[in-house]
């Protein structure tokens, strides 16, 4: 049986991934109405460009890899701590790319997105 120390963050940023970033990596809108992500008139086109990417990322990737890590995780093979791993690099990675590029566009034109949150947040995550 997973360890309760894993499987119940673990589990709950899968379903947070899943619903957050995997339905905006299909349908965007609905990640703004959902408010996961944010509207072109808050991070103009280039922003939406982007955080599309990393919400088409996460549904082909990230998400399928933490799950699979997760549901495995009992199993104790050698191979499901490399997916753990691998996992957790990009739970690190993701937060150090959005916080960087969120203070690196203050005050361009059209960029309206509070960082604040970001600052507070994403530290915390890494």
């Amino acid at each position: 049986m997973m360890r309760s120390s894993l499987k119940y963050p673990g589990w709950a940023l899968f379903l947070w991934l899943l619903i957050g970033q995997g339905l905006p990596a299909i349908n965007y809108k609905l990640g703004v109405k959902m408010g996961t992500q944010d509207s072109v008139d808050v991070v103009t086109e280039v922003g939406v460009a982007f955080w599309k990417g990393f919400a088409l990322a996460d549904l082909i990737f990230y998400i399928p890899l933490l799950g699979y890590a997760l549901a495995t995780y009992d199993e104790r093979k050698e191979t499901n701590k490399a997916y753990l791993a691998a996992a957790l690099g990009i739970t690190v990675y993701w937060p150090i790319v959005c916080l960087k590029a969120a203070i690196s566009v203050r005050g361009a034109p059209g960029w309206f997105l509070d960082d604040r949150p970001f600052l507070v947040l994403l530290p915390a995550i890494i």
